[in-house]
């Protein structure tokens, strides 16, 4: 018999999950908490409060309301975090610009979400103005400016954004609604057919920020997130929300370090003028900041790193710990919201060698909590966890995008048989790590055997003059697909790196036995540079098309 359900008094509070929600505890405890932007602003928690109110009041006199699109164009600043606010809690959706797509893909992003009003860096201006006569939807447009000064062409703006806030009153009632409205949406930046939109409400976003606060701030000391902890975003804020940190770290109330555009020296100024202590980035950009000398650097003890987008390799995580960074990996997807898994380390582990410490900072870590997670083979029969079966990893949570935004034919294979599937091939082992072995895409299927480009890569850049690494599967008549590499060496190297040297390099581990013969690339390539999407992932599809004459594929 089932039973009977709790009744409630007609004056109780229904509490929606609202994005809202989550100013009440820092406004209460974290008032004067500051928030940085650069070295050009910085304000409080209660100005933050404000400021939104202000936001939300002069969106509505240029007609924004409920179920309307606001757009924004910027690098990560101060007024993205009022927008991640403001939008929302009017009952309107935030769209967040890739800004490093090309104009024709911005333009389909912005049409295809019916963005009503554009937030528009003047750095973005004369892109903006580019698409005018093809904007249909588009009507109403807001400057972002550092300089005031800054040159914005034809642009129709109605106004500067400090100037319109400092006219609007702070005060907005921001009223409850169904805690599944739509509050984001951005789009994929996929290396096949045009960018994807995914969407993500505000029961979602908030069911996330509460699962990432708890499984973070759980963590060993010295790698969890508390409300000591200064937090920096170094994943850009257009993707993904920034995988949520910036709603982590408001409800927290921790302050914040927001950046604008990427330069190395400046993240590091900033780092340790306002004395940063967790961040989050992909590789490369890890890459970026360990290049700085550590003369010009400055002290690096005492920050913590996630590392997601692509895999954390090794080398580069012994890298960074030797500079005193605190790193380990972290797992999700842009339709998971991201975030699925992190690797901390357990109490346990910090007693354990260098070698197997690396070993779990660079797996894709253990789930979140409420995140069920699979290893299945192509018939959706679930995999031993043994840390050696191997299949396509699918999940469900309560915030993963439940489709493709007005994309049906799309959202149909994303969910195919009752759990969301990532596409990524990887292995679960008894201790519930999760280790990512490929992408379905990239892995190599080389004569009856499958070979994991991670892997190789991961084991290429353990020598001491690659700085950067890129396998592919190319086509093969005889072996189906054969795997080749793109190797860029570090600085000073005068020549010495060769392909003979990287391939004598790689046998040392087929005679240990970590990886087969075949393993070992037909060709490598030794480049100047290798290709990235916008989001600073390795563009494989574009590498293998662009070099496929040099490896001369059959």
């Amino acid at each position: 018999m089932t039973a009977p359900l709790i009744q409630r008094a007609d004056s109780a509070y229904g509490y929606p999950l609202l994005i809202k929600q989550l100013l009440h505890a820092p406004l209460a405890h974290a008032g004067e908490q500051e928030i940085v932007y650069r070295d050009l602003r910085r304000y409080n928690y209660r100005s933050l409060r404000e400021r939104i109110g202000r936001l939300a009041n002069a969106l509505a006199a240029c007609g924004v309301g409920p179920g309307d699109t606001v757009a924004v164009m910027d690098w990560d600043s101060h007024r993205y975090l009022e927008c991640y606010f403001a939008v929302p809690m009017m009952a309107a959706t935030l769209m967040t610009v890739n800004v490093r797509l090309s104009p024709e893909q911005i333009l389909y992003t912005l049409e295809h979400s019916s963005a009503k009003v554009l937030l528009v860096n003047a750095e973005f201006a004369s892109v903006v103005e580019e698409l005018l006569p093809k904007l249909t939807h588009a009507r109403t447009f807001i400057l972002l400016d550092d300089s005031a000064d800054a040159p914005v062409g034809r642009v129709p703006f109605a106004g500067e954004y400090e100037a319109l806030l400092a006219q609007a009153p702070a005060e907005h009632r921001f009223e409850d609604f169904d805690e599944n409205t739509r509050a984001t949406v951005f789009y994929t930046t996929g290396t096949t057919g045009l960018p994807k939109g995914v969407s993500f409400s505000h029961r979602q976003l908030v069911l996330h920020t509460l699962a990432v606060m708890g499984f973070m701030g759980s963590s060993a000391p010295g790698q969890n997130l508390h409300r000591g902890d200064v937090y920096m975003p170094i994943t850009p804020m257009f993707h993904v929300h920034a995988w949520g940190l910036p709603y982590v770290a408001t409800a927290l109330g921790l302050k914040q370090v927001y950046p604008g555009r990427y330069e190395p020296r400046m993240l590091l100024k900033l780092k340790n003028a306002e004395q940063v202590s967790f961040s989050h980035c992909v590789p490369t950009i890890l890459q970026m900041l360990l290049a700085v000398p550590a003369a010009e650097a400055g002290e690096l003890q005492g920050w913590k790193i996630v590392i997601g987008g692509s895999a954390l390799t090794k080398s580069l995580a012994h890298a960074a710990l030797e500079r005193g960074i605190d790193v380990w990996a972290g797992y999700g997807m842009s339709e998971t919201c991201p975030t699925l898994s992190q690797a901390q380390l357990a109490p346990q582990a910090h007693a354990l060698p260098e070698d197997e410490q690396l070993a779990l900072r660079t797996k894709s870590g253990v789930p979140l909590p409420l995140v069920d997670m699979q290893i299945v083979d192509p018939d959706m029969k679930p995999l031993p966890r043994d840390g050696k079966s191997t299949g396509e990893i699918v999940v469900r949570a309560p915030w993963l995008a439940q489709a493709y935004f007005d994309n049906p034919e799309a959202s149909r294979s994303l969910w195919e048989g009752g759990y969301l599937h990532t596409q990524d091939i990887g292995s679960i082992d008894a201790n519930g790590y999760l280790q990512i072995t490929d992408r379905l895409k990239d892995v190599i299927k080389s004569g009856g055997e499958w070979i994991s480009s991670i892997e190789v890569e991961d084991l290429l850049q353990r020598h001491a003059g690659v700085a950067e690494a890129a396998v592919l599967g190319i086509k093969d008549e005889k072996w189906g697909e054969r795997p080749v590499a793109l190797v860029v060496a570090r600085a000073n190297q005068d020549g010495a790196l060769t392909e003979a040297a990287l391939k004598q390099h790689l046998m040392a581990y087929v005679e240990s036995g970590q990886i087969s013969k075949f393993a070992i690339p037909a060709s490598i390539l030794l480049v100047a540079a290798i290709e990235k999407t916008s989001v600073g992932k390795i563009n494989k599809r574009a590498l293998r098309e662009y070099h496929a004459d040099a490896f001369g594929a059959k």
